[in-house]
């Protein structure tokens, strides 16, 4: 039994159907192709052939067609036969039917436990991985810092004199404030809760241990990270962007000895002198909220401070200053030389160079906290 048009015959010989395609298979044919393939409609479920060699030229559109055909007439036990296909049209079909042949297999359900663990694991080993680039480029600094010890003259004045005065000077103004600020809301809290225990003098030892041994340098730390860190990304993304860094290094010059060192050392010496800023800010927000709540002198309150704070509150502040410092400057030209190819990238890392700062800053806070307590300070 034998149907034909001007694009397909059909020939059954037993069980097998045979379709012989003809003509040309485009999209300026494909509308009355696709209303002969409708009336067809073969209810078939044995072998099929589909005999390409007498077809004409073929476009996606075709091809398309031409899959529609086979996917109606592949059966679980018959799949169809293709049989004189050209070169040149044999690739197109077998992409499409790549991309249409068995449908996607349903994805796998997973429990609210196994995705916790999934991405607690997966949050982990990021976190390992950033630990670990982190150190590898602490490493490199050193190293750097090291060779500019030995050879001074490759050490850049200028631009570490530039960095201390933008980390450094240019910052007191933000640090001062919000030292002083801070001084007197802790002033005013403590004094609020210990007046209710007659122990408002107490809110001395209170203002001088906390502003000394921990708000004075972490607030320090914050500012400095959200100022200088996100500055040090941001600049040194834009030379990332830009090519410079690359040709910094066509021409011979180390990217870490020009732009990293600088400012790493800018920062190591600048955060010490910030906190000690810090400090006396603090205390003198402190005092001024203790001498007008607790009805002291600026003298009284002085003294006060000298008899009840050690000397250790105040080293113990001090000594966090250039780890401090040391990382912020890290974490920032860390993520500026990690910045690729466009604005969104130096806007991402820069807003990454600030959260981890201040997460690390934290962090190495806690572990001081811990070490200063086990060894009695």
């Amino acid at each position: 039994m034998t149907a034909a048009s001007e694009w397909i015959t059909t020939t059954r010989t037993g069980d097998v159907l045979e379709m012989q395609l003809s003509g040309d298979w485009t999209i300026d044919n494909v509308a009355r192709i696709d209303a002969i393939v409708a009336e067809l409609r073969p209810a078939h479920t044995g072998p099929a052939v589909i005999d390409f060699s007498p077809i004409g030229r073929m476009d996606t559109t075709g091809a398309w067609m031409v899959e529609k055909i086979r996917r109606g007439l592949t059966t679980p036990d018959h799949p169809v036969e293709i049989r004189g296909i050209q070169p040149n049209h044999q690739l197109l079909v077998e992409r499409l039917h790549g991309l249409t042949g068995e449908p996607a297999a349903e994805p796998e359900r997973y429990s609210a436990a196994s995705v916790i663990a999934e991405r607690t694991g997966r949050a982990t080993v990021d976190a390992l991985n950033e630990a670990t680039d982190l150190l590898n480029f602490l490493g490199l600094a050193t190293a750097t810092a090291a060779r500019t010890v030995i050879s001074p003259r490759r050490f850049r004045m200028t631009s570490f004199v530039f960095h201390l005065e933008q980390v450094g000077l240019n910052a007191l103004p933000i640090v001062g404030l919000l030292s002083f600020l801070i001084g007197v809301v802790l002033a005013y809290q403590g004094a609020d809760q210990l007046r209710r225990f007659g122990a408002e003098i107490f809110t001395v030892n209170l203002l001088g241990i906390s502003i000394l041994r921990e708000m004075g340098i972490l607030l320090t730390a914050i500012i400095v990270a959200g100022r200088s860190g996100s500055a040090f990304a941001a600049q040194i993304g834009t030379m990332q962007v830009n090519e410079e860094i690359d040709a910094m290094r066509t021409i011979g010059l180390d990217p870490i000895e020009v732009l990293v060192l600088p400012r790493m050392l800018a920062l190591l010496v600048a955060m010490p002198l910030l906190a000690v800023y810090a400090d006396l800010m603090g205390l003198a927000g402190g005092a001024l909220m203790a001498i007008v709540s607790l009805d002291i002198t600026f003298t009284q309150f002085t003294e006060r401070l000298k008899d009840v704070v050690p000397i250790w509150a105040f080293w113990v502040g001090i000594i966090k200053a250039p780890v401090f410092g040391v990382m912020i400057a890290l974490v920032g030209c860390r993520e500026g030389l990690k910045v690729r190819g466009s604005a969104d990238s130096v806007g991402r890392q820069t807003t990454r160079a600030v959260v981890v700062s201040i997460f690390l800053v934290i962090i190495i806070d806690a572990v001081f906290s811990i070490f200063f307590s086990a060894v009695g300070v």
